[in-house]
């Protein structure tokens, strides 16, 4: 514990916060930048001696439930957060589930590129947003609901008609895998979220395959840099496949793009303008 640089953090945290950000009058005689000591601990349901030998760097060990009362009182960011505890000396509580939410950065990226199938995947690999290509080269997301829009759940437990699994990709077997590996990994990171559990659990019992990947308690798996989907309307389709991690969403942007000139270019440039209908189907 760095009791003389976690008073430091406390108290510059302290004074960047005003009143009204936190639903508090002003008052008339304020002679202090941000809030004042006895403001924050009250806010942190602890007392205000205490959290003044806190800042004075001579208070004793914080728990865990105080530092997560500081940091809810400072309106402290993710970062900012796990930082807090570290200078306690307390590793942070789990987060209560993997984040759903996407950074609209994020989103105008995936936009922004027109010739690449491009999609983001949360830790439990559910599709949580994607661009118009990606919809026309494996399936128009948003039409499903975020059960179906789960990846490992359609990797492993279908609907596969025709022998062509997951969009008829050629590593879908290594896929398969990787989910597994993941998921382990995803598990311990949110080991109190029951969609996670709930997952897990329907994938374990309604797949054998699924069932004997986890039992190898593997955690590690190679990356497939290349990748081809059997479309039903413009045939092979190879791809780079490219991930991009989002450390502090635990999420992660996968990216689809073809040699520029080949044969699977044209094809995703024709997907491009065709989208998500279904040509091949007679009116």
């Amino acid at each position: 514990m760095d009791k003389r640089e976690l008073g430091a953090f406390l108290r510059s945290r302290r004074e960047r916060i005003t009143p009204a950000d936190v639903g508090l009058p002003a008052g008339p005689r304020r002679r202090t930048p941000g809030l004042r000591r006895d403001e924050v601990a009250h806010l942190a349901f602890i007392s205000t001696e205490y959290y003044t030998r806190l800042e004075q760097a001579r208070a004793p060990h914080p728990s865990r439930e105080v530092v997560g009362g500081l940091a809810r009182a400072l309106r402290l960011t993710d970062a900012e957060r796990v930082y807090l505890h570290r200078l306690a000396g307390v590793e942070p509580a789990a987060a209560p589930g993997p984040p759903r939410q996407v950074r609209q950065s994020i989103l105008d990226l995936l936009h922004r590129l027109p010739n690449a199938a491009a999609f983001v995947i949360s830790a439990t690999y559910e599709v949580i947003a994607w661009n118009d290509l990606a919809c026309a080269m494996m399936e128009d997301f948003s039409a499903l609901s975020r059960r179906d829009r789960n990846l490992a759940r359609r990797a492993f437990l279908g609907p596969h008609t025709e022998g062509r699994r997951l969009y008829g990709v050629s590593d879908a077997d290594e896929f398969a895998r990787t989910c597994a590996l993941h998921l382990r990994g995803t598990v311990v990171r949110y080991p109190d979220d029951p969609e996670t559990a709930e997952l897990i659990d329907e994938l374990r019992t309604g797949s054998p395959e699924f069932a004997r990947l986890w039992a190898d308690h593997d955690v590690t798996a190679a990356t497939t840099l290349c990748k081809t989907f059997d479309h039903p309307l413009v045939g092979p389709v190879s791809v780079s496949c490219d991930v991009l991690d989002i450390a502090d969403r635990d999420q992660r942007v996968v990216v689809y793009t073809a040699e520029p000139g080949s044969p699977s270019d044209e094809a995703l440039r024709l997907l491009s303008v065709v989208g998500t209908q279904r040509m091949d189907v007679p009116g």
